[in-house]
């Protein structure tokens, strides 16, 4: 599945069978694999997020933080469950709020990291097998902050947004609570 048929189906429209209509399919094709779904306490869910993800769910900003939420460094984040996985990935099923999701799961793999940094890419390529092996830094990057932009995920606010989509490279030690 690629980047734009994820999104496309999130949204109800589909692009043309057969073409790859756009940068960001030519650097990553999803592969459901659930390998980004891994690892603790880098879920942030922004504000728009939070509505978001309720409204899905069908519950309070409330009643979602305390089953499914957790507090640090001052960000909402979604727990892990015992598996190490996020509590919304289901083994065989991927993500199971794939239309509320978080905007930092929408942007997989174009995290900050991975569009600034070649090194950062190269390591993500070895955990994804989604980020196409042939694809170079300067491709993945282009792509990476043209989807970025296409689909509204970038942000500005790293006191309640991932730091992962704040392309500000003035952010110094902002970064080191572990965000993605």
């Amino acid at each position: 599945m690629s980047v734009n048929d994820s999104v496309s189906s999130a949204s109800g429209a589909t692009p043309a069978s057969g073409t790859s209509s756009s940068p960001w399919d030519d650097a990553f094709d999803c592969r459901m694999c659930g390998q980004c779904c891994q690892g603790e306490g880098g879920i942030v869910v922004s504000p728009a997020d939070l509505a978001r993800i309720c409204a899905f769910l069908g519950m309070t900003p409330e009643a979602f933080e305390a089953a499914y939420g957790e507090r640090r460094n001052g960000k909402l984040k979604v727990r892990t469950g015992t598996d190490g996985n996020c509590v919304f990935f289901a083994a065989g099923r991927g993500c199971t709020v794939h239309e509320g999701k978080p905007d930092i799961c929408r942007a997989w793999p174009f995290f900050r990291g991975n569009l600034v940094d070649a090194d950062s890419l190269g390591m993500a390529k070895e955990y994804c097998p989604g980020i196409r092996p042939d694809v170079r830094h300067a491709e993945f990057a282009a792509a990476g902050r043209a989807y970025l932009a296409a689909r509204g995920l970038l942000a500005s606010d790293c006191t309640c947004e991932a730091n992962a989509l704040v392309m500000d490279r003035s952010m110094g030690d902002r970064n080191k609570d572990g965000d993605k």
